[in-house]
């Protein structure tokens, strides 16, 4: 199955949206501080300081993300209890997103979203499905599977 092909390849759009998010802050923060912006009477500093600190925040959630399913991917294993909640909050971020990115941007940015969100969730399902079936082969009665036996 494609299990680890799309967990590496979800790994590294991840990381690369984690790259784009703290670049796009990044720039944005210099935006304001350049054109001396304020708004509702904040600081222009403050803005500039509290949009890269967002950005470093979100891009290392993502980057977070990744390293989970690159983990995954290497171990070819499901992740754990942290790493499955983490997938699951990005998946529902990036569903969001989505949502968001068809009104204000347009289709292909909430085609991306949704492109990024199956190769979130794709890992999650198949790891998943495959734990199971481990499960149910080591729980057959087979010797050594830790099942009792019959006398």
């Amino acid at each position: 199955m494609a299990r680890r092909p799309v967990a590496w390849l979800g790994a590294v759009v991840l990381l690369a949206e984690a790259v784009g998010i703290a670049l796009l802050n990044w720039f944005l923060g210099l935006v304001v501080d350049k054109q001396d912006m304020s708004l509702a009477g904040l600081d222009p500093h403050a803005m500039t300081v509290s949009t890269w600190i967002a950005g470093l925040l979100f891009g290392g959630y993502l980057a977070l993300c990744a390293v989970v399913l690159a983990r995954t991917a290497a171990r070819d294993r499901a992740p754990g209890t942290f790493g499955r909640v983490l997938l699951i909050s990005c998946a529902v971020v990036h569903g969001l997103l989505g949502a968001f990115c068809v009104g204000l941007v347009g289709w292909a940015a909430f085609v991306f979203m949704m492109v990024v969100l199956g190769l979130i969730v794709l890992p999650l399902v198949a790891y998943e499905k495959k734990a199971q079936r481990e499960g149910a082969a080591e729980g057959d009665g087979a010797p050594g599977s830790g099942a009792p036996q019959p006398a």
